[in-house]
């Protein structure tokens, strides 16, 4: 059933959890439209719906008057589950998640410099969920994966530049199913893998 987020009459249309899980499919269309149209379906709207709650998200994060985006995620997705700290390097980030009712098993994770500037926004594991274990590229199914545990599974892997905000890249080698060792890129939307190239 669709999560409701329809306004009173003749009030402005709300933005939350639900437009927000529209935002993220909206990038991860452009390289999955299959498991899109899946994800669509199971939430109760279409592709038009999907369009505006990413027309509206942009003018936000565009807006001179929008606020920042830590307080911008608050105001979609509501309290935070979980609030902590998360080191980086030499660096100490604030990092807060929230629960994506599409992908039960991961978390929305934001982590924010000293003085709320976003350093980073993706999916990733829930704590104490079970994250795939891959051993052969065959295993690395779209939305099966993400960054961390591509990285975890291939290591030395190597970041590159995403090819778009919200994009990331990881290269690494990696064997198929026959034991045949070969270099690949995965290709990451918001912190999910969508697919791979040889």
């Amino acid at each position: 059933m669709r999560p409701s987020s329809d306004p009173a009459p003749g009030s402005v249309a709300a933005f939350g959890p639900l437009e927000f899980q529209l935002v993220l499919l909206r990038r991860m269309a452009d390289h999955q439209p299959g498991l899109v149209e899946d994800a669509l379906r199971e939430l109760g709207v279409g592709r038009a719906e999907m369009r505006e709650a990413n027309r509206r998200w942009q003018a936000m994060t565009r807006s001179p008057r929008g606020r920042g985006a830590g307080p911008r995620y608050r105001s979609v997705l509501g309290p935070p589950e979980s609030t902590g700290e998360r080191r980086v390097g030499d660096l100490t980030f604030e990092a807060t998640t929230w629960r994506v009712p599409l992908w039960p098993g991961l978390r929305f994770e934001v982590l924010s410099a000293p003085g709320g500037a976003v350093w980073n926004e993706w999916l990733v594991r829930a704590p104490g969920a079970r994250g795939p274990e891959p051993r052969t590229v065959e295993e690395l199914r779209p939305w099966s994966c993400t960054v961390d545990e591509v990285a975890r599974a291939f290591p030395p892997a190597r970041p590159m530049e995403g090819t778009a905000p919200t994009r990331w890249r990881l290269a690494f080698t990696a064997p198929d199913a026959a034991g045949v060792r070969g270099e690949y890129v995965a290709e990451f939307t918001w912190g999910l893998l969508q697919r791979l190239i040889p």
